[in-house]
């Protein structure tokens, strides 16, 4: 039997941890939550989903999940070197931070006041906006850390695509290249397809 599970639901935030469970490269067990299943706080006080259990290791939040994954298995170089990590974490964070809370508070209708900006992580929508394009544009063949696709790509691409697919960030030409690119990987192709499948099949049941 596998020690990796994933706890997860095809039309969540799961789907980036498959995809990052599909780029280590190891096996790995798919338990499917439906949403309102409360049985899962036995894995996860907090009933959500992704979570993760290695072994004895249970790790919730979806950029953790992606940064422990990658040192849990260096082979796969997900990761930076230990000492070259500064962009690495920056934009893992950033986008786990101001952009999850800039995304989710736009599409609830709530502006932060000037006053307020200074008060709330994220600032402003806009600006998080224009941060996360300045951050992807003309990068070339290369990553947000470097010359190598990591987790960080992985976690912020996957933020990208969803937000551009369902409106809640502009397509803007430096988003929608780097959308092309981080879903023309293997990984996240074979991520996408079981994870579709895994809707299908729930429609057909419902």
């Amino acid at each position: 039997m596998p020690d990796l599970t994933l706890y997860t639901n095809p039309m969540s935030r799961g789907r980036i941890a498959r995809w990052m469970l599909e780029e280590v490269g190891q096996p790995y067990e798919t338990v499917i939550v439906q949403f309102g299943d409360e049985t899962i706080r036995g894995v996860n006080p907090m009933a959500k989903v992704p979570t993760v259990v290695h072994g004895e290791r249970t790790i919730t939040e979806c950029a953790a999940i992606c940064a422990y994954l990658a040192d849990a298995f260096p082979a796969a170089g997900l990761a930076p070197a230990t000492d070259d990590r500064a962009d690495y974490y920056r934009w893992l964070f950033f986008a786990a931070g101001p952009v999850e809370q800039a995304l989710t508070s736009n599409s609830l209708g709530w502006t932060p006041t000037a006053e307020q900006q200074g008060m709330v992580g994220f600032g402003s929508y806009d600006r998080v906006v224009d941060t996360l394009e300045q951050a992807v544009a003309d990068l070339g063949d290369g990553w947000l850390t470097g010359d190598r696709f990591t987790a960080a790509d992985l976690y912020v691409g996957a933020h990208l695509s969803w937000g551009t697919g369902f409106g809640t960030l502009p397509k803007r030409p430096a988003f929608m290249a780097f959308v092309e690119r981080v879903n023309a990987r293997p990984a996240a192709r074979r991520a996408a397809e079981i994870d579709d499948a895994l809707i299908a099949e729930m429609k057909r049941g419902a």
